[in-house]
Formats: structure tokens, C-alpha cells, sequence
């Protein structure tokens, strides 16, 4: 399965990215932020990192770069589409999911380990794992803060589009293991066609032992199982 990996100037997790979907069985490529089109892969991936430097806000320049057209329109086309950490706050700027994300509650810039719980599997992004299981994945963000109007939210909860929800050792989601102010500890949410997933945390960094965890593999396992379910179909 081929992967592109946008690369915005200040992207740091790109490798991190390449490294893990290689290990995965992808044949992943990268694709500068200036480049006219995304098209020809089955995966598109948004890494995290500092688009642009973070100027004005996260992901705000980035989403006018010349390739977010082609994925905005590859999007369209049930193209698979991962966005981690600025790569959410891109697909939040660019329309390609609802919502915005704000600076962190206590103005600080936060890295350190997390719990995720999973609230839907029935998802490229989450297939693999099961619903209440909770993975240990890091963050990395100063915006981080999930915010959206109370329509938006409704209507996330009412479609089952929130994918993962921050929570303690044990699946408890609560106000005291929020850690950045997110609206009802919302880590990670998808589109209504669910082909296009946003999380704030990082899988690519908790795919190896020696980093802590390997959970965040579950969500390249289930991105290539669904693809290749589809390829098959």
C-alpha cells in the first residue's frame, strides 16, 4: 500500500512516520507542501511537527500550501487521510474536520504520556483495537485544546465521530486526566465519511518498546487491514 507523508516546512515527525509505516508493510513516499497533487495513494498522512513555524495559529498557513487542495480533494474520493498533532489542527483549518484547536488550558506546552480510551472501532483508524481498551500514547502540543460549538459537538456524539477520548490508567474519563482543557476530553475525532481521522496524540512515537509503548501500531494495523479488505472486496 503506498503512504504519502506531506512534508510542511517545520515538520518534525515525518520520519518518525516513514519509519513506522515501512515497518508496517507500507511503501511510504514523501510529498512536499508545494507539490500540485496527492493523488495515487491509498494513505495520506499529515505528521506533526510546526507547519510553517506555528505563526498566526497551527495549521493556519499550512492549510493554504498548493498539496492541501489535492487532499482536501483526495479526501472527497474516500482517500484514507491521518492527521497527527499539527497535522489535526491542519485538517481543522482546512475543513476537512469540525472544530479548532486552541491553546492548551494552562498555556504551556505539554510531553508526556497519555491514556486514550477507544470509543468506536467501526473505523479504518481503529478496527484493530476494541471499544473501552485504553492505549498509552504521548503528546506533544501547545494547542491541543479541542474546541467546537455545541451544534458540532452534538452532532460528533449523536454520529459516533469522537474516536478517542483522554482518560486515566483504568478507562476513566475524567476533568482530573485532561490534560490540556479539550471540550469533554476529546483527543481524536473523524469525518462523517470516516475516512478522515484527527488526533492530537502520537502513534508513530509509541511503536517501539524502547519509547514506552507499542500501542499506537494498533492504528497502523487497522489502517492496512481496512485497506487491504478493500483492495480484496
Amino acid at each position: 500500500m503506498k503512504a504519502a507523508i506531506i512534508r510542511f516546512p517545520g515538520s518534525n515527525c515525518d520520519q518518525d512516520c516513514e519509519l513506522v509505516l515501512r515497518e508496517q508493510g507500507f511503501q511510504p513516499e514523501y510529498v512536499w507542501h508545494k507539490d500540485a497533487s496527492a493523488a495515487g495513494y491509498d494513505l495520506i498522512v499529515l505528521p506533526g511537527g510546526f507547519s510553517y513555524g506555528d505563526y498566526l495559529r497551527c495549521g493556519a498557513i499550512a492549510r493554504f500550501s498548493p498539496v492541501m487542495k489535492s487532499v482536501v480533494e483526495q479526501a472527497a474520493k474516500g482517500v484514507l487521510v491521518l492527521g497527527i498533532c499539527t497535522g489535526f489542527q491542519i485538517l481543522c483549518e482546512s475543513g476537512l474536520l469540525p472544530g479548532a484547536l486552541v491553546r492548551n488550558r494552562d498555556l504551556r506546552f505539554i510531553c508526556e504520556h497519555v491514556r486514550l480510551r477507544v470509543e468506536n472501532n467501526a473505523n479504518p483508524f481503529l478496527s484493530a483495537a476494541s471499544v473501552g481498551s485504553v492505549l498509552n500514547i504521548p503528546i506533544a502540543h501547545g494547542e491541543g485544546n479541542y474546541v467546537c460549538d455545541a451544534a458540532t459537538l452534538a452532532q460528533l456524539k449523536a454520529e459516533n465521530r469522537i474516536l478517542v477520548r483522554y482518560c486515566d490508567k483504568n478507562g476513566n474519563v475524567t476533568p482530573e486526566v485532561n490534560p490540556n482543557g479539550t471540550t469533554e476530553n476529546i483527543a481524536g475525532i473523524c469525518n462523517a465519511a470516516r475516512n478522515v481521522f484527527g488526533l492530537m496524540p502520537h502513534p508513530e512515537r509509541a511503536c517501539d518498546p524502547l519509547l514506552g509503548s507499542n500501542d499506537g501500531r494498533l492504528i497502523f494495523q487497522s489502517i492496512l487491514a481496512a485497506l487491504n479488505k478493500a483492495k480484496a472486496a
